[in-house]
């Protein structure tokens, strides 16, 4: 029996294997909920940028506005990464992160305010509702993914909504504004697809954070020269403008837009966006003192009823 015994604990060690390493989890690994929360979370924080910008030009430039809110921004996301001693990305990100800072650091932020110059928040607002078909369809391209039918279905009917409403709007008639409106949806569209896509990667507020830091020599310089151009008057609008632009949509509404479409993907993701444009009417209506159009309502329930569908059906 002891020999049996023996040999029985011998089979057993000589069997008995290490346990593998285990894989690390993405840095932004979240549930479908978690990550449309997120989402919706960002949505809400990118929809006070055009009240905010309104804010700020009373008292700024355009130039001004846009290259301090960036160089604000980056000294505020400096400030994190060098707290957390956030090693630098690998080399081979810096290319997409190169194109979220030339997207939603630089274009959009610039395009959108030239455009506020001659449009209306709540114009500029509906135009760039078509921002979610925009960045769902620069998504599909970039990254090979096929959303079913139904969500097409489902993007194209919000999108139709939404242009619908705006050329109700306008009374028909685009306004000077709107190229600048249209060459930002490309730009941001390809912010977001990147960012989207380094954010399975590394933590979104990482991912803002470097596209912010390597915008900064050139919006340090373009402050630089912007505000001698643009001499500022610091009104309470103007600052209370300026310090949302910088801490709420170009940081904080980043970080968890870009977790948020890490962890369900950059199409769904796009589509909760549908809603920004009636949410930016609501605030150019409570902040602005803008009429809200009596077609509005029905857009909303339209609108809402298109990003319900997305957000179930496969992408």
């Amino acid at each position: 029996m002891r020999a049996n015994d023996s040999a029985t604990t011998l089979d057993a060690i000589a069997v008995t294997a290490p346990e593998p390493p285990r894989t690390p989890q993405p840095a932004a690994a979240g549930t479908p909920r978690s990550g449309a929360l997120l989402a919706a979370l960002g949505v809400a924080a990118f929809s006070l940028t055009f009240p905010a910008t309104a804010w700020a030009l009373e008292g700024m430039g355009p130039w001004t506005v846009v290259m301090l809110r960036s160089v604000l921004a980056a000294a505020l996301a400096g400030g994190c990464l060098a707290a957390r001693r956030v090693r630098v990305p690998e080399r081979r990100h810096w290319a997409g992160i190169a194109v979220v800072a030339g997207g939603v650091v630089l274009g959009f932020p610039l395009l959108t305010t030239l455009a506020l110059q001659t449009s209306t928040t709540s114009h500029a607002a509906v135009v760039v509702g078509l921002l979610p078909l925009t960045t769902a369809t620069c998504s599909a391209a970039r990254t090979g993914a096929r959303p079913s039918r139904m969500f097409w279905i489902a993007s194209l009917a919000g999108a139709a909504v939404v242009v619908g409403f705006a050329v109700q709007q306008s009374g028909g008639a685009p306004s000077t504004g709107d190229l600048y409106l249209f060459a930002a949806l490309l730009v941001c569209a390809a912010g977001y697809t990147e960012g989207g896509r380094l954010a399975r990667h590394m933590p979104g507020w990482q991912v803002i954070g470097w596209a912010l830091v390597l915008a900064l020599p050139v919006t340090a310089v373009g402050t630089a020269v912007a505000l001698p151009a643009e001499p500022p008057h610091f009104t309470a609008h103007a600052v209370a403008g300026l310090l949302w632009l910088t801490a709420g949509s170009t940081f904080l509404g980043m970080v968890v837009w870009y977790r948020g479409m890490a962890a369900i993907g950059a199409p769904r993701a796009s589509q909760i966006q549908l809603a920004q444009p009636l949410l930016t009417l609501v605030w150019s209506v409570v902040l602005l003192g803008e009429r809200l159009p009596p077609a509005a309502p029905a857009a909303a329930l339209a609108v809402l009823a298109c990003i319900a569908v997305t957000q179930r059906a496969r992408c």
